[in-house]
């Protein structure tokens, strides 16, 4: 990484007198290593927890409940509609599988939460039945902005937070800025809703072409890279402001395909891992914590 990229990204610290405290999770998106050794290598990179979907066959929850112990690891698990069967045995199996995601008393859920596809009324539906759960259980259960969803986009999402009071949303900006072709740079005015009710973070930089720059550290993504950080920084003050709890933020910069490949040979252009400690690191930074 250029000393300038260096300077012009840690040089920006908030000027908010206020503080706290935040949580960083790992994805194990594209995990490749035992759950301990996984588990181990994210405890030594700095991390607190990890976010991942549950595990479906039962020696790898074992082993994935040894690991988190052994390390001392927090988790937050993902939810998700599945849109591949109706609607209703949708609605169904999602409502059922937070009775397991709860057993295991996680920091909190994260969920992919209906379909672009959907009526408002269906993709209420899964809302209504996570904010109940959530309610009754006490753990956050958070909705993402995501591509395919029910918050695929800024306008759309801005409808269901008008619509329903205790939405409370997941921020993953980079589907966004693809989404839209742009960084949102004259929308600060209609994101101010959104970020009022984001509660977790996905930090991945995305771009108006595409929902993840090929390496966050290059000087060609400077730009995309403060944009990202800027909006995230807001998020993490207004929740500093109203709770003395953690922010918790996920580094979710994905593996192949989602990462880039050369042709023919397939070879990632980046190192996801690198990626993620990058921009942990760069929010700690920013925020003045260590």
């Amino acid at each position: 990484m250029s000393i300038l990229l260096i300077l012009s990204l840690f040089t920006i610290t908030s000027n908010s007198q206020q503080q706290g405290n935040l949580e960083f999770f790992n994805t194990d998106w594209g995990r490749k290593l035992s759950w301990d050794a996984f588990c181990e290598r994210t405890k030594a990179a700095g991390y607190d927890g990890i976010e991942i979907w549950f595990p479906s066959e039962e020696e790898s929850q074992n082993k994935l409940k040894a690991a988190l112990e052994k390390h001392n690891l927090k988790v937050g698990f993902l939810n998700g509609t599945n849109k591949a069967i109706p609607f209703e045995e949708s609605l169904q199996q999602y409502t059922d599988h937070f009775k397991t995601l709860l057993s295991w008393n996680p920091t909190y859920i994260n969920c992919h939460t209906g379909n672009d596809f959907f009526t408002m009324e269906k993709n209420k539906s899964f809302i209504d039945a996570a904010n109940k759960i959530a309610k009754e259980s006490g753990t956050p259960i958070y909705h993402e902005t995501h591509r395919g969803r029910f918050s695929y986009n800024l306008p759309d999402t801005e409808k269901y937070i008008t619509a329903i009071p205790d939405l409370k949303l997941t921020l993953d900006i980079s589907h966004w800025m693809v989404v839209h072709e742009s960084l949102l740079e004259n929308q600060d005015k209609n994101l101010t809703a959104v970020l009022k009710r984001s509660h977790h973070i996905h930090a991945r930089v995305g771009h108006a072409e595409g929902p993840q720059v090929n390496d966050p550290e290059a000087p060609e993504w400077e730009k995309a890279l403060h944009r990202h950080i800027d909006i995230w920084e807001k998020v993490i003050l207004q929740k500093w402001a109203e709770s003395d709890k953690a922010v918790t933020i996920t580094t979710e910069f994905g593996p192949p395909d989602y990462m880039q490949t050369l042709p023919h040979t397939r070879v990632p252009v980046a190192d996801q891992w690198k990626a993620n400690v990058f921009i942990m690191q760069a929010i700690k930074k920013r925020m003045n914590v260590q």
